[in-house]
């Protein structure tokens, strides 16, 4: 029998996942809060933490809850619920506090967090790079973009061997759909198959880990931006500073030239002292003219009160935001960087992984009190505070120079003028685009023709779908309507995979052996099928999600997956 699930929470993440489910013809309950528009029996409406509304969706009875609400809070009374109602069942918790995530996976049993910012930047990350990645791959400490091969007559691959691509340790092939025939992916290698138009392939590609350059020459470059800014946004600075230099040099004229025994140096000496109020012995006030003891108060009331002004000025400048806005412009790259506009969970995430993989970022950020600005500027991110829909903010940004703009704050709305803006202002740049709602993000996308428009929701659906029919997942995709899963499993004395080499595993249940970890080394390629899997042995595939009903069912309690 096919495991049952309960989806939790069927806004359009969770929907997805429940739809996505259905498709995999797994036995699945949804639970919302409301009714939905043409969903049956299967649907209950009701609290998901009440202990009726879990009866009646067969709590007892279910494998695994899906946890797919948006709120952190309500998703962790109904794991409280839920496992006191049943405490074998399995969860795939959504939380967007993934440090409580981690604790928990660490304290209770058969629990997965998964985040939905976590798992869709990446994928946002990978669009403004170029890569139409459809999934991503977690192997080797590394996430790999996953995207899909559709073979054309004009493809460079057309009439190629699938012998010839499988041996490349910067590419892995992940799935095979060929056009005539229902054939695995290692069947076709070992038969030397050629790729014809039509035949589909998933492939995942070695991410490259680019070294930022952080050059003298190049922050110089950026050094006249800095200065202009600080031209900008330090006028009254100086002005008050060239008011305090002129009364300084007219009053050290006038009593140089007006008592003619004393030295420029003397006369500068008194000039400033009487300026600052620290006063000064070296002439005897009450001997001068009248005029000049009339001139000697206008220069102290005067200095008094320039040195107050300039004195204010100068700690609004140093200790307020001004100062570290313009060290934040001197970070600025002078071109080919990423604008990620809008610092939430997805863009924090998008901003980590562009950083790490060696690529230069500025943010813009609307609200100064974000939770988040603390942890970019920590990683010397340079953040620019403003409405990213006007085009002077995005200017602050070198937007015209940059390689890629990323519109992904919370509201579609404005992720939409963000992009038109963008492109108004230099229609090269490539406009990666956040929208929510799945099915508008596609007409988005053919209406504007931003480079990508792209869902969450619709990105991790696939994840959350594939983690509930089994397994900590590693990479997922869908190809053809299929879903295909990357998982890792331990071999032990009672698998079914036991004893047997790759080649026949592979063949018989169609999936794609990536690589084997044994006790000495790890093994790719042409080797990796010939191994004989024996207990220990970590074995790395890709297999259709329906599929993994065959090993569930056949060693629950075997079937792990590495993280």
């Amino acid at each position: 029998m096919k495991p049952r699930i309960i989806v939790c929470g069927l806004s359009p993440t969770g929907y997805k996942i429940l739809c996505l489910l259905r498709q995999q013809g797994a036995q699945v309950v949804g639970i919302h809060d409301k009714a939905l528009p043409g969903e049956g029996d299967d649907v209950i409406v009701g609290d998901m933490r009440s202990v009726a509304t879990l009866l009646s969706a067969g709590i007892r009875e279910a494998q695994t809850i899906v946890l797919a609400g948006s709120e952190d809070g309500l998703n962790l009374a109904v794991l409280m619920q839920a496992r006191v109602l049943n405490p074998r069942i399995r969860i795939v918790n959504r939380l967007f506090n993934t440090s409580l995530g981690e604790r928990l996976d660490n304290t209770l049993p058969d629990h997965i967090t998964m985040s939905v910012a976590a798992l869709s930047a990446p994928i946002f990350a990978f669009s403004a790079l170029g890569n139409a990645a459809i999934g991503q791959l977690r192997l080797f400490n590394q996430t790999w973009p996953i995207h899909e091969e559709h073979i054309t007559s004009d493809h460079p691959w057309c009439g190629r061997r699938l012998s010839e691509l499988w041996d490349d340790r910067n590419r892995m092939l992940i799935y095979y759909l060929p056009i005539d025939e229902r054939v695995d992916l290692v069947t076709a290698v070992l038969r030397g198959r050629r790729l014809q138009p039509g035949d589909r392939l998933i492939v995942g590609t070695k991410p490259g880990i680019r070294q930022a350059k952080r050059s003298l020459t190049q922050r110089l470059v950026k050094l006249p931006t800095a200065l202009k800014y600080l031209r900008q946004h330090s006028q009254a600075l100086l002005g008050s500073t060239l008011l305090l230099l002129l009364t300084i040099s007219i009053g050290t004229l006038i009593y140089l030239t007006s008592i003619l025994k004393i030295s420029p140096i003397d006369a500068l000496y008194f000039s400033v002292s009487l300026i600052t109020g620290a006063g000064d012995n070296l002439i005897a006030v009450e001997h001068l003219p009248d005029n000049l003891k009339l001139f000697t108060i206008f220069v102290m009331l005067v200095g008094a009160a320039v040195i107050g002004l300039s004195y204010a000025l100068l700690n609004d400048f140093i200790l307020g935001t001004r100062f570290d806005r313009f060290w934040e412009v001197a970070r600025i790259p002078p071109r080919g960087h990423f604008i990620v506009c809008g610092l939430g969970g997805v863009g924090v995430q998008i901003v980590n992984h562009l950083y790490n993989c060696g690529y230069e970022v500025v943010v813009i950020e609307q609200d100064p009190n974000c939770r988040f600005l603390s942890t970019v500027r920590a990683i010397k991110v340079p953040v620019v505070q403003g409405d990213a829909s006007l085009p002077a903010t995005l200017k602050a940004a070198n937007f015209e120079q940059a390689q890629a703009i990323l519109a992904v704050t919370s509201n579609d709305t404005a992720n939409l003028e963000i992009a038109l803006n963008a492109k108004g202002l230099n229609p090269r740049v490539s406009a990666i685009v956040r929208y929510q709602d799945p099915e508008f993000a596609h007409m988005a996308q053919r209406v504007f023709e931003f480079e990508a428009v792209l869902s969450p929701a619709e990105l991790v659906a696939p994840a959350f779908a594939a983690a509930a029919l089994g397994g900590r997942i590693l990479g997922n995709g869908m190809t053809a309507d299929s879903l295909w899963v990357a998982l890792a499993t331990v071999i032990t004395p009672g698998h079914p995979f036991c004893g047997r080499r790759v080649q026949e595993v592979a063949m018989e249940v169609d999936c794609v052996p990536l690589y084997v970890v044994t006790r000495c080394h790890t093994v790719h390629g042409w080797d990796l099928l010939n191994v004989s899997l024996s207990a220990g042995d970590v074995l790395y595939l890709t297999m259709p999600a329906s599929q993994l009903e065959l090993l569930w069912r056949t060693v629950p309690s075997q079937f792990m997956t590495s993280t």
